[in-house]
C-alpha cells in the first residue's frame, strides 16, 4: 500500500469522494443507523453533497483511486472559539487499520493549526470512530447533540487542544 493524503483538486477526485461517502456510510453504520436511512444515503446524492462542497477537502489515495477522504474547517458555530472542526473522515473498509485514515487526520490537523484547538461529531455508539479519534488525541468534552438521521440518535463532540 502506498496511500498518499492530497488536497482534492478535480472532478475525477470529488467523484472519487462521493464514492467513498456513498461506499463508508454503509460500511460504518449499518447495524448503528435505521437502514432506511442509509437507503436515502446513494452515489447521486453523495456526488452532489460533492460537487457542491469541494472546498477544504483532502483525498487519501492509492495509485489513482480516492480510498479515503476528509472535511475540515473552521468550527460551525460560535459555541466554541478559535476552534477548527474536522467535518467529516472516512475510509473504504479494505482500509481500516492500513494507517489511511491515521494520515488523513493527521494532515487534517496540520491544517488546522492556526486554531488552538480542533473538535469533531461522532455518533456515542460509533465505537470503532470514538476509539480511533481517542488515538488521535481526541477527548469527550461532554456535549451531546441528537441528530436525526431515521431516528434520533446521539453524537458527542470531541476535542483536540494544540
Amino acid at each position: 500500500m502506498a496511500v498518499i493524503v492530497k488536497t482534492i483538486e478535480t472532478e475525477e477526485e470529488l467523484r472519487g469522494k462521493a464514492y467513498v461517502h456513498c461506499k463508508a456510510w454503509h460500511e460504518a453504520y449499518t447495524g448503528l443507523i435505521p437502514a432506511s436511512y442509509l437507503d436515502t444515503v446513494t452515489p447521486e446524492k453523495c456526488l452532489r453533497i460533492a460537487l457542491r462542497w469541494p472546498d477544504n477537502l483532502l483525498a487519501a489515495v492509492d495509485g489513482d483511486r480516492v480510498i479515503g477522504f476528509a472535511g475540515f474547517g473552521a468550527y460551525r458555530d460560535d459555541s466554541l472559539r478559535d476552534t477548527g472542526e474536522v467535518y467529516a473522515l472516512y475510509v473504504l473498509r479494505d482500509y481500516y487499520g492500513t494507517g489511511a485514515g491515521r494520515l488523513l487526520m493527521e494532515e487534517a490537523l496540520r491544517r488546522l493549526r492556526g486554531y488552538s484547538a480542533a473538535a469533531l461529531w461522532v455518533l456515542r455508539d460509533n465505537r470503532r470512530a470514538v476509539r480511533f479519534y481517542e488515538k488521535c488525541g481526541f477527548t469527550p468534552d461532554g456535549t451531546e447533540q441528537t441528530v436525526e438521521l431515521g431516528a434520533p440518535l446521539c453524537e458527542i463532540r470531541m476535542i483536540r487542544r494544540f
